[in-house]
């Protein structure tokens, strides 16, 4: 509709900046974003109605006839993309007991045994990394014990 770049909106602002003053600009702009506001609701609903319109009285299947008449290539594609939906789903819906769905029960349960190996392997990591913080620990409990000791056998005893 309106092509506006940044210099035209930077001029727009300028003029209007001399025009209205910089004490009513913030208002100008409020009450026109307003007004560009219920424009566009007021298009978008319009656009609503029109597609409502159409849809009720049947267009929308004649407007769909059109393109395909007028895009004969795009309708081939979508034809295409349907069958290969239909050829994808019916390859998800395997019978159980042909070779391929075997195959593909062995292939969840290697998968499951991998990932309770998986969970296996984090668990004893994660305990192995907890016993050696506990150690550490432990450890450092030790030698502050042995430093304190080492502090009052240092220290003279005062007579009283």
């Amino acid at each position: 509709m309106f092509d506006l770049g940044g210099t035209e909106l930077l001029v727009i602002g300028v003029v209007a900046l001399i025009v209205v003053g910089p004490k009513d600009l913030p208002v100008l702009f409020r009450n026109v974003g307003r007004y560009v506001g219920k424009a566009k609701g007021m298009a978008r609903e319009f656009s609503y109605a029109m597609n409502k319109a159409a849809d009720d009285t049947g267009m929308g299947d004649i407007s769909k006839t059109l393109k395909t008449a007028t895009n004969p290539i795009g309708s081939a594609m979508d034809g295409v993309k349907d069958a290969a939906r239909d050829v994808t789903s019916s390859l998800t819906d395997v019978d159980a007991n042909s070779e391929t769905g075997k195959l593909a029960a062995q292939k969840a349960e290697r998968i499951e045994k991998a990932k309770e190996t998986a969970k296996k392997m984090q668990a004893s990591s994660a305990r192995a990394a907890a016993e050696r913080k506990a150690r550490e620990a432990q450890d450092a409990l030790e030698k502050a014990d042995a430093y304190e000791a080492a502090l009052k056998a240092d220290t003279p005893k005062s007579d009283t």
